[in-house]
């Protein structure tokens, strides 16, 4: 079951760059190894619940069920103790990847009030690419009269590419809007 974007990746996008960056072998053509997805749940130090009403809207935007993180050490200054529930991450990988980051593209990006692209400086140098959303409002399965509290997340590409501007052309090739 190919997604629309694994296919056009695959028939489309993969030549142009091998074309592009003069690539002799196809298995050196950067692609897109996983996306995370990761969400820090401040309001969890004083409400358990809020863990599970995060956790159960994360694994409706990404179909997939997200792990939970726990703090390492205790900090009395931020009232953490150590083994609180802190977070919630979700590494999505295949086609369940594929899917995601053409709902982000395609769905959930346009839906931004005032958007004008993502940030062109959030490589890694390693060809790794990070953005953060404010609001999960703007994916289509979440339903506005259940959201209790508006929480964002962290949203991680990571390639294979060698080099950030490598990354940026597959990134774009996917259809990702950067900022000039």
């Amino acid at each position: 079951m190919a997604t629309n974007l694994k296919k056009r990746y695959l028939e489309e996008i993969r030549p142009k760059l091998m074309k592009s960056r003069g690539y002799k072998n196809i298995m050196e053509v950067p692609r897109l190894e996983k996306i995370i997805i990761n969400r820090g749940v401040n309001e969890a130090r004083e409400n358990s619940k809020a863990i599970d009403v995060s956790s159960e809207e994360l694994a409706l935007i990404t179909g997939q069920k997200p792990l939970t993180t726990y703090s390492k050490k205790a900090i009395s200054a931020f009232k953490l103790r150590k083994g609180l529930a802190i977070g919630l991450k979700v590494t999505l990988r295949g086609d369940r990847m594929y899917n995601f980051a053409n709902k982000l593209i395609n769905l959930a990006l346009p839906k931004i009030r005032d958007f004008k692209g993502v940030g062109p400086k959030s490589f890694d140098s390693q060809g790794n690419y990070s953005m953060g959303i404010k609001e999960q409002l703007i994916f289509p399965e979440v339903d506005y009269n259940k959201v209790d509290r508006v929480r964002g997340m962290d949203i991680t590409f990571v390639t294979s590419a060698k080099t950030d501007a490598e990354a940026r052309e597959l990134l774009e090739g996917l259809g990702i809007p950067f900022r000039s």
